[in-house]
């Protein structure tokens, strides 16, 4: 019977921190995941017209984008910038 209260407070403990860990793995797929699976010519093109459109204040305008992504709480546009930069930044190391 003591196994019974234990486990059924156990679940019950489970079941209430539910919503907490479901937002937490939410949070992981779509800033951390889902970014990383946009294909990698769609982030040199981005990279591209970026460097093309804007020149020497490219990496400041793709950081203005991850930020207005961050105030509007998508993670996902978050991450595509994050990438973008990243990748800008590599091709200005690399020249």
């Amino acid at each position: 019977m003591d196994a019974l209260r234990q486990a059924l407070a156990w679940t019950g403990v489970g079941l209430a921190t539910a919503p907490i860990w479901g937002a937490l793995v939410w949070e992981l797929w779509q800033a951390g995941i889902r970014p990383r699976l946009i294909p990698n010519a769609e982030i040199d093109a981005l990279a591209a017209a970026t460097l093309a459109r804007y020149g020497d204040k490219a990496g400041e305008m793709a950081l203005i984008e991850e930020d207005r992504a961050w105030r509007r709480s998508d993670g996902f546009e978050q991450g595509k910038w994050r990438r973008v930069r990243t990748r800008m930044r590599r091709r200005r190391n690399s020249m």
